[in-house]
């Protein structure tokens, strides 16, 4: 039985895969934006699931969900799930808050981290990011560019972690779309498997998949000078430094 935090886990993929996990055995730690968000998982909560909150737009409120999560003890593996398309907060949700996260949560054995295959139109200029979302910002695409390779970064600063990266695909979920084309279940199978699977592929590390099978991501994110940079951009603007970043 492993033990799995998923961000962002009220709904769409996230409550999938909670739900996944949790009936196949797994103690899974659910997490919302809110306390009265944690309703929509009131069935997962009365089913075993522990259940932590905070928006994850906010750096304060982020670091309280690492402070939750440490308080109910060590967690075998993190899906870093929680993500925004739109608007000023796109960049702490899905790239500050997963570095907040892996920084404070005591060291899980196993990192999923969900990109996108919008990561490839993303551009990796850190000059022009401001992480705190009031100025010029990022995109969505470079959001989620940055997250891939945050993803890699952990790879090769932390080997006794598996650390991955996975596009879900067009999935219909509130994000997606109804109209959105690729399989819902397929959309949370990989994040599954490389969380919790002991098959010798899953518990590699330093992968981008798809749908349980290895792709080649944007060449910038397998870059290990793109990656420092971004590690010691996120580092400066949050104040923590990253495990194995020699802090």
């Amino acid at each position: 039985m492993a033990h799995v935090l998923i961000t962002g886990s009220a709904d769409g993929l996230g409550r999938a895969a909670a739900e996944t996990l949790l009936h196949d055995g797994h103690h899974v730690i659910v997490h919302a934006r809110s306390r009265d968000r944690l309703t929509a998982v009131q069935h997962l909560l009365d089913g075993g699931a522990d259940g932590v909150a905070g928006d994850l737009g906010d750096l304060g409120e982020t670091r309280s969900v690492a402070q939750q999560v440490n308080a109910l003890g060590p967690v075998d593996a993190v899906i870093h799930n929680a993500g925004v398309y739109s608007g000023p907060a796109v960049l702490q949700v899905n790239v500050v808050a997963p570095f907040v996260l892996t920084a404070m949560i005591a060291r899980p054995r196993r990192l999923v981290y969900v990109s996108s295959d919008m990561h490839r139109g993303g551009r990796a200029d850190l000059a022009r990011i401001d992480w705190s979302g009031h100025g010029r910002s990022g995109s969505y695409s470079d959001s989620k560019l940055f997250v891939t390779a945050l993803a890699f970064a952990i790879a090769r600063r932390l080997p006794g972690v598996a650390s991955n990266a996975v596009n879900p695909g067009w999935v219909p979920t509130r994000m997606g779309g109804p109209g959105a084309p690729d399989d819902l279940r397929l959309g949370h199978r990989t994040q599954e498997w490389l969380a919790t699977s002991d098959d010798p592929e899953a518990r590699s590390t330093g992968g981008y998949w798809f749908h349980q099978r290895l792709r080649a991501p944007h060449p910038a994110a397998q870059d290990p000078r793109f990656q420092d940079e971004l590690v010691a951009a996120l580092e400066a603007h949050t104040g923590m430094a990253l495990p194995g970043a020699g802090s």
